[in-house]
């Protein structure tokens, strides 16, 4: 979609609200101090942002009062992608940042969390308390031997113990990685033995959808598995008593410590987050204090708008980056929501439960989870008083347009909608929210500040209006320090920068409209190119899953060894429909009416559902290699899939199909 499609705005900010915002605030202080321009609103200041890149970053810093206990020497050592170098020679604390505002007694007593569980009841941490876990916590994590380097890990649904796990590793200086524990084993070990950590948090089991869910079998597995491991702490979730040999979590974090910050380089690790690993061992992305400290400043507290006086609440589970989005919305004292449970549970409207329960000012969840409660008759303003969401934020993929009318008309006219994307490869978003700045249906906002976002044609050519690849001609801080284990640098560099060197390709196909904002179609390696014209995926579902029969679809495109291509389109139904004649051919009439009759599929055929990855992404190059003929065991990790049995439904349509040409 481009802005001749949709000219006018669904939603824009009034005065007073464009006043108020913190970006106005900064652009007005970056043009006193720092020469950002005073005019021309947020595009002039992305400008800015972009082309001078060093001032642009030392003025957050600066705003955000970023405490370097060692001065750096400049901005930049080296801008050189991949292998940017960030504030050489600083040194900060992560952790020191999240837990500033206990520093304030004003403050001192307020929510830092509220952890509401599947009861709905919000049960609050206060700054004060948070911090003094985090000392007794940390401490003990000295006493057990861990440096600054060491790994950390979690095996953790998003509790506050999860928090203070990781803000005491982080204030440590250790590498805090988590998976959540709806992950088996093998998924765990998948990621957990890359990075040999030294100490496992861990729970008995979870509660989700209703039921209790037992893990303690999965836990000794991992602690038989994870040989590296000098203390297992437990947290008993379900009220069992700590198995032997682990540490009890009351007993560490009972002290009345005052927190010691290790001072650490700017690029010193924080964390390792996962890629999904469909088609092999997971990418281990390592991320530095500094950089993640740095951008998650600009994000949450330019971009989002969040600061004291907020609530933060975004659907996650602590194996996706956006739990660590999440937490780190401690850095602006913004109180954060942990909802640990189903959420769909009791209903599909439980999320909206939640907002309205814990007080949310920024309320994030899934752009499925919007589609979900369009196709179930929620209606969130009617059946909540949800007056304090300012913004309602979704990503995941891209919320389709009629997502963005169901929020306008189902939350609040009134409403900032911000679709938002960007990657765990960089833990924030390329593009997305802008409090200042109108929103159009089915587009997100601009891209964000210090990011130099471009859409490029094959060539490497920039290209506006129409769809290219996803690329980021700047370093920005957290960009990955490096992949565990890749010691030349050699899988991170073909990760990002095999297409056009020196430059990031994400790998999304994106559209950049002539105003700045930004559409994006989908993943291109499951680029639909059929009789030369690309369409991405995510064009195809937005389409196809309007029609209330569709729960959720997967379209594959193939190149058959004839020279032909073949578009099979899989569509899970909604309870009660039935893929006949009629339906067939209204999937293919919307297909050709709204995107292109070239991309109108081959054939429709129902599955009993679509696979996704652990954190929910519609698993598409796994599918189409089972399609081609690969092996299962070849095709997929087994470990990085929601469901594995139904990956055979297409290993047997592939057989099919070969015993037919044969």
């Amino acid at each position: 979609m481009t802005s001749a499609a949709s000219p006018a705005p669904l939603w824009e900010p009034d005065a007073d609200r464009i006043a108020a915002a913190h970006v106005t605030r900064f652009q007005a202080w970056a043009a006193e101090r720092y020469g950002a321009p005073a005019d021309g609103g947020y595009p002039a200041l992305h400008d800015w942002s972009v082309t001078e890149l060093e001032t642009f970053w030392t003025a957050v810093a600066d705003w955000f009062d970023v405490r370097f206990s060692t001065p750096y020497a400049r901005v930049l050592g080296d801008r050189a992608m991949p292998g940017a170098e960030w504030f050489p020679g600083a040194t900060l604390n992560y952790a020191e940042h999240a837990l500033r505002t206990a520093e304030d007694p004003a403050r001192a007593d307020e929510p830092a969390l509220l952890h509401v569980d599947e009861t709905q009841e919000p049960a609050p941490l206060s700054w004060a308390e948070l911090r003094r876990q985090v000392g007794s916590l940390a401490e003990e994590l000295r006493a057990v031997g861990v440096r600054p380097g060491d790994r950390v890990s979690g095996y953790l649904p998003n509790i506050p113990q999860a928090v203070v796990a990781f803000l005491a590793s982080a204030a440590v200086g250790a590498v805090w990685t988590s998976c959540a524990p709806d992950f088996g084993a093998r998924s765990v070990l998948d990621r957990f033995q890359q990075i040999e950590p030294v100490v496992l948090f861990t729970v008995d089991g979870y509660r989700y959808g209703g039921k209790e869910h037992d893990r303690t079998g999965t836990v000794a597995e991992l602690r038989a598995e994870l040989r590296t491991l000098r203390a297992v702490v437990h947290i008993p979730l379900l009220g069992t008593p700590a198995p032997e040999g682990a540490l009890d979590w009351s007993a560490l974090t009972s002290a009345d410590t005052e927190p010691v910050f290790e001072q650490l380089p700017f690029a010193h690790p924080l964390w390792v987050l996962y890629s999904s690993g469909t088609t092999g061992l997971p990418k281990a992305i390592v991320q530095s204090q500094g950089g993640i400290l740095l951008e998650h400043f600009k994000q949450l507290g330019l971009h989002c708008d969040l600061g004291p006086g907020d609530r933060f609440f975004w659907y996650t589970s602590t194996g996706w980056m956006m739990w660590n989005f999440l937490v780190s919305g401690l850095l602006t004292g913004t109180t954060i929501v942990l909802y640990d449970g189903s959420p769909g549970y009791p209903d599909t409207g439980a999320q909206w439960a939640i907002a309205e329960r814990t007080g949310a000012t920024l309320f994030g969840t899934s752009a499925a989870y919007v589609m979900a409660c369009r196709k179930a008759d929620v209606h969130p303003a009617r059946d909540h008083d949800l007056s304090r969401i300012a913004c309602v934020a979704t990503t995941g993929s891209p919320l389709p347009p009629d997502g963005f009318r169901w929020l306008h008309d189902e939350v609040a006219e009134d409403l900032w909608i911000a679709s938002v994307s960007g990657g765990t490869d960089v833990c924030t978003c390329f593009a997305g929210a802008v409090p200042t700045l109108p929103v159009h249906i089915g587009e997100l906002q601009a891209a964000c500040l210090g990011t130099d976002l471009q859409a490029w044609d094959p060539q490497g050519e920039p290209v506006i209006d129409e769809v290219g690849e996803l690329v980021v001609t700047n370093p920005m801080p957290s960009m990955p320090v490096k992949f565990w284990n890749d010691p030349d640098g050699s899988r991170y560099h073909d990760s990002y920068f095999d297409m056009y060197p020196g430059v990031w390709r994400h790998g999304d196909w994106i559209t950049l409209t002539d105003r700045g904002s930004v559409v994006i179609h989908g993943r291109s390696d499951s680029t639909l190119n059929r009789q030369g014209v690309r369409m991405g995926s995510a064009d195809i579902y937005e389409a196809v899953e309007r029609l209330p029969e569709i729960r959720e679809s997967l379209v594959i495109g193939l190149e058959e060894p004839d020279g032909g291509y073949w578009m099979p389109l899989f569509v899970h139904l909604a309870e009660g429909a039935v893929l006949d004649d009629d339906l067939r051919t209204r999937i293919k009439a919307t297909i050709r009416q709204e995107l292109s009759p070239r991309h109108v599929p081959d054939t429709v055929i129902q599955v009993p559902a679509v696979p996704h990855t652990l954190t929910g992404k519609r698993i598409e190059v796994p599918v189409k290699r089972l399609l081609q003929g690969t092996e299962l065991a070849k095709a997929v990790n087994p470990g990085s899939v929601d469901n594995l049995e139904l990956l055979h439904f297409y290993e047997s349509l592939a057989r099919e199909r070969r015993a037919n040409r044969s």
